[in-house]
């Protein structure tokens, strides 16, 4: 075989005729220089042809004329003033007859070595294109990259180019996604965790993208609420989420027998296109154990590449699943190939509907099931199995995307095999139950660009699409609205901001059980902290064993830190019941009566004990607040139960197991009352002195800056949001109790004990910063004037009880 150089992309072949020469044919081979004058070039400028249009046209141009320019070369070049020129240097003569025949000779040898060259050409390019069609799919083509034509990326210049999607099977251009055309991407969502997943994927998306997006999430109750809210409060522009009811849909899967890791809810891709809106056309499907390293609009602009009856894009199998041979009597479903991966699929819903997609898949499911119910891999059936047994019996129905669209990194895996470098790589799918455990070469950049995106700080992804209108959002106009209203030169206008901080807010970051009481007298312990009380945690749980409803405030790493705490201490992991709320960090404030708020209002038991997370309530204390519930009749009242509050100034301490051990503690000096010493108006309410003798419940009255621990209905009023950081934020509280006339009964038998610690960073700043002194006051006023508008004559009290303190 002659050697020449093949264009994949193209097609075509190119001889390179100074090798052809260089191999000795002929009695005279042209020297380099000779062999570039006529337009030839090596086999390494060949390879890069394909690069762009220009290349193209000209390398086209020097196949095509090779022929003509060597004909030239012969004929025309042979002659000056219509005399010939000497091809030999020792024939010089020109009127000489041995000159005449030497050059007849030459030219005659040439026109043969031509004749040879296009015949090897025609030959080798048929042979080739035979080779390419049966080549694998993620060898053939280029790896140019594509983008959707939004400016400010670092590859204008190849967009200017006219470089567009890889793996492109044309060197000419295809169609890029419009500016300001919308993505719809699909995710089957249920729990807890796959909640947590699709954070992480969803983070990986937006920040490659450039197009605005519409998220469809078919998600049981759990992932619903959890979803709903975080979208509702990242409140990024050019994001729609539209939910669907994943339970609703159960009936038309339940049929399959399944005990596969993903669940029923791995069948739920099957039914797509009868879930999804019947006017849109067509989607990307991801599993939420996905991370982008690119633009997603580059996998939407592969839909331009379906031809014919192709509906389904996805990538090969990686492992050797589908071959049969992983184990003894290992039967898989029947599949084409390796098989197909389906945590990446590109759907065309249109057109799957006109195939009658449903009753296709069922057909085949159904016929399938009939012949393997005796095997052990019949309860085992995934959406995958069923996909790959329709594409075995119709393999048209496949569009076959490049590998680097889906790089499994399962067990068993061979995605080595599907890249040359890491920088090729476009999604990494962690399909294995191992996870980021997994064996690979380059497992430690895949894990490093998953745990970037695991940390990265979300809020940052809020950002506009240029040039692209986003949709009208009624909160978002209102907060805007707001904002403009206050006043940028207010000394206190950061506190005032803060009222109308939307924080991200991710409710059940971990896994949350709770089974109602049937008597209606549960009460959730109530509290929120930041990272430096995380060790707080474990104590509470110990003295607790009611449900827990935590805020936690923390940035997308810190998270990360307390979710490998928490998976890693034997109490938190024994407690179901406990309920972990992620408020991310933004603004300069700690918004202390937000996070109360959030714990609030996810509370499931009719009552609440809202506490402080560095207080440890008494052993026992759960029981005995439910049934004082049931003794005061909190049902049908309003009272709010004061839970009397002690401190201790010792790191380590024996806890009372009594109220007799905790006055002799008291007696002795080991205990305080709480903040008796710095802050006695807190809760001097409380009466202390009758408590150490009372055996039955006491009502007290309010008074100015009272600030008790309580159990409340859970219908009680929220806390006011404009007191952030240290200063009056449960004082309000109080006071609004009080105003909608709640009766304060302390309760004899009950106490909690504040445990040492390091200032907080908010009182602190309280203590150091006038400013925020002065702001705190000013705010405090106008709380207090817009109680007055709201509770009438009654509320001048507080007024009046102020300037009397």
């Amino acid at each position: 075989m002659r050697p020449g150089v093949f264009c994949p992309a193209c097609g075509k072949l190119f001889v390179d005729i100074k090798k052809y020469y260089e191999g000795g044919r002929g009695p005279r081979a042209p020297g380099r220089e000779s062999a570039l004058g006529l337009g030839v070039v090596t086999s390494e400028r060949m390879l890069g042809i394909c690069r762009g249009r220009r290349k193209f046209l000209a390398a086209s141009l020097t196949v095509l004329c090779i022929p003509a320019i060597t004909w030239l070369y012969l004929f025309a070049g042979s002659f000056e003033d219509g005399k010939p020129v000497s091809l030999s240097p020792l024939e010089s003569q020109p009127h000489s007859p041995r000159y005449a025949a030497a050059g007849q000779r030459e030219r005659e040898s040439l026109e043969v070595r031509v004749r040879e060259v296009e015949e090897e050409n025609r030959a080798l390019r048929r042979q080739l294109s035979l080779a390419q069609g049966r080549a694998p799919a993620h060898r053939r083509g280029n790896h140019n990259k594509t983008y959707s034509m939004e400016e400010g990326t670092g590859d204008s210049e190849n967009l200017r180019a006219g470089i567009v999607a890889g793996n492109s099977s044309e060197c000419g251009q295809q169609p890029v996604v419009e500016k300001c055309e919308t993505i719809h991407v699909a995710i089957v969502c249920a729990g807890y965790n796959a909640s947590r997943d699709v954070v992480t994927l969803v983070k990986s998306v937006l920040f490659h993208r450039r197009n605005p997006l519409h998220f469809h999430l078919i998600a049981d109750s759990i992932a619903e609420q959890i979803l709903a809210t975080l979208f509702q409060t990242w409140m990024v522009p050019a994001v729609r989420v539209d939910f669907y009811n994943a339970d609703e849909l159960k009936s038309e899967v339940s049929w399959i027998p399944n005990k596969h890791y993903s669940g029923i809810y791995g069948l739920m891709k099957l039914v797509l296109t009868k879930t999804l809106p019947a006017n849109l056309e067509r989607v990307i499907v991801l599993d939420t154990d996905i991370t982008f390293a690119t633009d997603i609009a580059e996998l939407w602009a592969v839909f331009h590449k379906f031809k014919g009856q192709q509906v389904l894009g996805l990538v090969e199998n990686q492992s050797d699943w589908y071959l049969g041979n992983l184990w003894k009597n290992h039967r898989p479903w029947p599949a084409l190939g390796r098989g197909y991966n389906t945590g990446v699929i590109l759907l065309l819903l249109d057109k799957l509907r006109k195939m009658k997609w449903e009753q296709m898949w069922r057909l085949t499911a159904e016929r399938e099931l009939m012949g393997m119910l005796s095997t052990s891999l019949a309860d085992q059936v995934s959406g995958q199995d069923i996909f790959n047994a329709v594409i075995k019996q119709n393999p048209f129905l496949v569009y076959q995307l490049p590998c680097f669209w889906n790089v499994q990194l399962s067990d068993h895996t061979r995605s080595e095999q599907c890249y040359r470098d890491v920088s090729d790589l476009k999604v990494i799918h962690w399909n294995s139950p191992k996870k980021l455990r997994v064996k690979n070469k380059h497992v430690e950049f895949f894990r490093n660009l998953y745990l970037t995106f695991l940390e990265y700080d979300g809020n940052l992804l809020r950002r506009e699409l240029f040039g692209c209108p986003s949709e009208a959002d009624v909160n978002s106009e209102n907060l805007q609205k707001q904002l403009s209203e206050l006043d940028e030169d207010d000394l206190c206008y950061e506190f005032r901001r803060e009222r109308f901080t939307v924080h991200r807010t991710h409710l059940y970051f971990l896994h949350y059980e709770y089974e109602p009481a049937s008597d209606n007298t549960d009460v959730t312990l109530v509290a929120q902290l930041s990272m430096d009380r995380l060790q707080m945690l474990e104590a509470i749980c110990k003295h607790w064993e009611g449900p827990i409803s935590l805020a936690l405030y923390l940035s997308d790493a810190e998270a990360q830190q307390f979710l490998r705490y928490a998976q890693g201490s034997e109490v938190l992991m024994s407690r179901h019941n406990v309920a972990y709320h992620i408020v991310y960090k933004e603004g300069q404030f700690y918004p202390v009566n937000l996070l109360r708020n959030v714990a609030m209002k996810h509370v499931g038991t009719p009552y609440m004990f809202l506490s402080d997370i560095d207080f440890l309530p008494m052993y026992g204390l759960y029981e005995y607040l439910r049934k004082s519930v049931i003794q005061l009749d909190l049902a049908s009242t309003k009272k709010a139960m004061i839970v009397p509050a002690f401190e201790t100034l010792r790191y380590r301490l024996s806890f009372p197991k009594s109220k007799a051990e905790l006055l002799s503690m008291l007696d002795m000096g080991t205990l305080f009352t709480f903040r008796y010493h710095v802050w006695t108006k807190g809760h001097a309410p409380t009466n202390f002195a009758k408590w150490r003798t009372a055996t039955t419940p006491y009502r007290v009255e309010w008074e100015a800056d009272f600030e008790p621990y309580v159990v409340v209905r859970r219908d009680c009023p929220e806390y006011d949001r404009r007191f952030v950081g240290f200063g009056w934020n449960k004082v309000a509280h109080i006071m609004e109790l009080d105003a909608q006339e709640y009766e304060f009964i302390v309760l004899p038998n009950a106490y909690m004990i504040h445990m040492p610690h390091a200032p907080s960073f908010d009182i602190t700043k309280f203590r150091s910063n006038k400013q925020y002194r002065i702001c705190l006051k000013t705010l405090k006023e106008e709380f207090q004037q817009d109680m007055s508008r709201r509770y009438g004559f009654a509320a001048l009290k507080y007024l009046t009880a102020e300037n009397n303190s």
